[in-house]
């Protein structure tokens, strides 16, 4: 009884928490009302689960699962389902409990859980909110100064698979460290991509590529390898990419994709072959549900990006794209799909949501840049140090414009009279963050 009560004022307090901060600052609340619950009742999220008639489906990797789990949510509530899911990107503990705190009510319950959760945190998760299905995306190199070399972040989710037995797994098979989660387990969903086809005309990536050796210590080799460690791969130990139960084939056009499966074809307009990954993810889990392929397609059609990825906006009439980048291989592939003809501007923060370290700049393929057209705007707090690296890459310099403020950066990209000419904005996360909360015509 007296745990009921604690949960319930936990819900009066989290409001409150909210209330309070949107008055008087202008954060977006994702985490301080979850983070005064925890400290009020550490066990808050344990009595979470009593609210969800049906499953929880949590969603982790480096890449892609803000987008995987909004498609994954999307695709649930087209099918007519209820859906409780932390939209806003806010993954480590204090978020998910942000999330319940504000959305929850005594009476009320929902289908399903969609949860996107930090890889670091999984395990943590699991202690009080075990999962029924676990979605994992890739593992690439990310922020080394919080989170220290790929080991350590299969690590984390290792951990948390291995608390959780009647976890299901699905799993992208062309990663060779996610497709290993599945070894030693039954019943795992491997997904992947048997061809990659590009309808537009695609630089050769000049971005370092990680060399992987298998388990036994030997490099992985490769027959087909679309990007970063993602492909076909085997030793001559015998361990190879898994076979796969939904094997997929995608087309990748300049603003959309499609994706074949057995004799399906589902459409996505979410731009880029890491993009087609996220879309493959959600299908497979929405299939494995047995939910109806009209209905995916419906929500795949409906589904609107979450900010900064992909996302679409106007501002000041032009049409505008704006896609984060945070690592070496994500950067890399969103620079792939970079209008050359619209003004671009990059904003590149070191705060420490960002990681500190920014070396991974020079990894990532600003090359892909170097035919820009119009205006490249450097911004941020690292506006100096992306100059240079554009300098390096290319890119003539009388095309490079230092503009730390990320604002009137993006008021200059919009000031020309040409409605036609687009802008494409690359920011970094705590850079994603600042444009969010602007204002602008």
């Amino acid at each position: 009884m007296f745990d009921n009560l604690k949960f319930y004022i936990s819900l009066i307090i989290a409001r409150g928490a909210y209330a309070g901060i949107k008055l008087f600052t202008k954060s977006s609340g994702t985490s301080f009302a979850g983070k005064t619950v925890l400290k009020f009742n550490p066990n808050f999220l344990v009595k979470c689960k009593s609210f969800i008639k049906k499953q929880i489906i949590t969603v982790s990797g480096t890449n892609g699962k803000t987008t995987t789990s909004g498609l994954v949510s999307h695709i649930l509530e087209t099918d007519k389902n209820s859906v409780i899911h932390n939209l806003k990107g806010a993954n480590m503990l204090t978020g998910v409990a942000n999330m319940f705190a504000l959305e929850l009510y005594p009476f009320k319950r929902f289908d399903y859980a969609v949860i996107e959760s930090d890889e670091a945190y999984l395990n943590r998760l699991y202690d009080y909110l075990p999962s029924d299905y676990l979605i994992v995306t890739n593992l690439f190199r990310d922020q080394l100064d919080r989170y220290g070399e790929l080991a350590t972040t299969a690590s984390f989710i290792q951990k948390a698979i291995d608390k959780n037995n009647e976890l299901k797994l699905f799993l992208n098979a062309d990663d060779p460290l996610v497709a290993n989660f599945g070894s030693n387990r039954s019943g795992v969903i491997y997904f992947g991509f048997e061809d990659v086809e590009y309808c537009y005309e695609v630089d050769k990536s000049n971005a370092p590529t990680e060399v992987f050796n298998c388990v036994c210590g030997n490099p992985l080799t490769y027959s087909k390898q679309f990007f970063a460690q993602q492909g076909h791969y085997s030793c001559t130990c015998g361990y190879k990419r898994p076979d796969c139960k939904y094997r997929a084939s995608v087309k990748v056009y300049p603003d959309y994709s499609e994706l074949k499966i057995d004799d399906n074809i589902f459409v996505t307009h979410l731009v880029g072959l890491y993009n087609a990954y996220n879309a493959l993810a959600s299908i497979v889990f929405a299939l494995e549900l047995g939910i109806d392929i009209n209905t995916i397609q419906a929500g795949l059609n409906t589904y609107k990006s979450i900010f900064g990825r992909t996302e679409k906006r106007i501002i000041n009439g032009h049409q505008t794209l704006i896609q984060l980048i945070k690592n070496p291989t994500g950067a890399s592939e969103v620079l792939k799909t970079v209008d050359l003809n619209s003004n671009i501007v990059v904003a590149i923060n070191d705060n420490f949501a960002d990681g500190r370290d920014i070396s991974w700049l020079w990894d990532s393929d600003f090359e892909q840049l170097r035919d820009a057209k119009r205006k490249v705007i450097t911004s941020g707090i690292r506006a100096n140090d992306m100059a240079t690296r554009l300098k390096y890459a290319g890119v003539p310099q009388d095309r490079i414009e230092v503009i730390p403020s990320i604002k009137k950066a993006i008021e200059y990209a919009a000031e020309d009279s040409d409605k036609n000419i687009h802008i494409t904005i690359l920011p970094s996360y705590t850079a994603l963050l600042k444009i969010n909360k602007e204002k602008f015509k």
